[in-house]
């Protein structure tokens, strides 16, 4: 009887130790808990995966998601987003949506090109501010911008409590929180620094291959078109001392709104 109590008990446990992880798989993050950036990633993994590129459908099944998670976590996809959306505010990131998106990209437009840049998951977002011309291997579907994303958490805190996302987040921690996601980010030297068409097949060659047609920034110099404002003080001071040597990675990066 002992044995047979023994291999009970072993059963019961074993038992216990496959529900944790069945639990674990299926439900990974539990109403009331808070949301860490992997878990963030882990969604946007997730609608990509289900939605491939079909945008509202993300959209949709993201708020699912957030349905079932509740307020807390809603609220923490919310800031953390936007904690990503600030941190991916580069001028040389803004210069290649110049280049993808189809008709420019304006400063709105910048906004859902980081959106859908986030969309794109972790890695691809990664090694964007490590290298925008890495975005030469990804797809530039939707027009490169995914403006619903934007409003996914609000609209989903909404419809939970009534609240408003953005009057809801606590400005200290979302500081505190914004200085955590920049840990795990590695810019790459120049990532900040508007280009011109004079500097931007250097800076971005793959993209300008596949993007620009043939003499294209020549037909802009010889017109003296710009990228930039070049009126504009923010333009003219990020620009002082011309285009940086591509010799590494940055940290002193300009964040917007910071």
């Amino acid at each position: 009887m002992r044995a047979n109590d023994e291999e009970l008990e072993q059963w019961a446990a074993e038992c216990d130790s496959l529900a944790g992880g069945l639990k674990k798989q299926w439900y990974p993050a539990q109403p009331g808990m808070e949301m860490s950036k992997s878990d963030f990633w882990e969604l946007i993994a997730g609608a990509k995966k289900e939605c491939g590129q079909n945008m509202d459908a993300s959209s949709q099944w993201l708020a699912g998601q957030l349905i079932a998670r509740g307020p807390q976590q809603t609220q923490d996809f919310h800031d953390i987003l936007n904690g990503y959306l600030n941190l991916s505010y580069q001028y040389g990131l803004w210069t290649a949506a110049s280049l993808m998106c189809e008709n420019g990209c304006s400063d709105d437009g910048f906004i859902d090109f980081r959106a859908w840049l986030i969309a794109q998951g972790e890695e691809v977002y990664m090694a964007a501010l490590a290298d925008p011309d890495s975005l030469a291997d990804v797809e530039a579907y939707g027009g490169c911008q995914f403006e619903e994303l934007l409003y996914t958490g609000n609209e989903t805190m909404k419809h939970l409590t009534g609240k408003d996302a953005y009057e809801n987040t606590d400005p200290d921690a979302y500081k505190a929180l914004v200085a955590e996601l920049k840990k795990g980010i590695t810019y790459g030297e120049g990532v900040d620094y508007p280009y011109e068409w004079d500097e931007v097949e250097e800076y971005l060659p793959r993209l300008c291959e596949k993007y620009l047609e043939p003499c294209a920034v020549e037909f802009h110099l010889k017109s003296h078109h710009t990228i930039w404002f070049s009126d504009c003080p923010d333009i003219q001071k990020a620009r002082e001392g011309g285009p940086p040597q591509r010799n590494g990675p940055q940290t002193d990066i300009k964040m917007e709104g910071m």
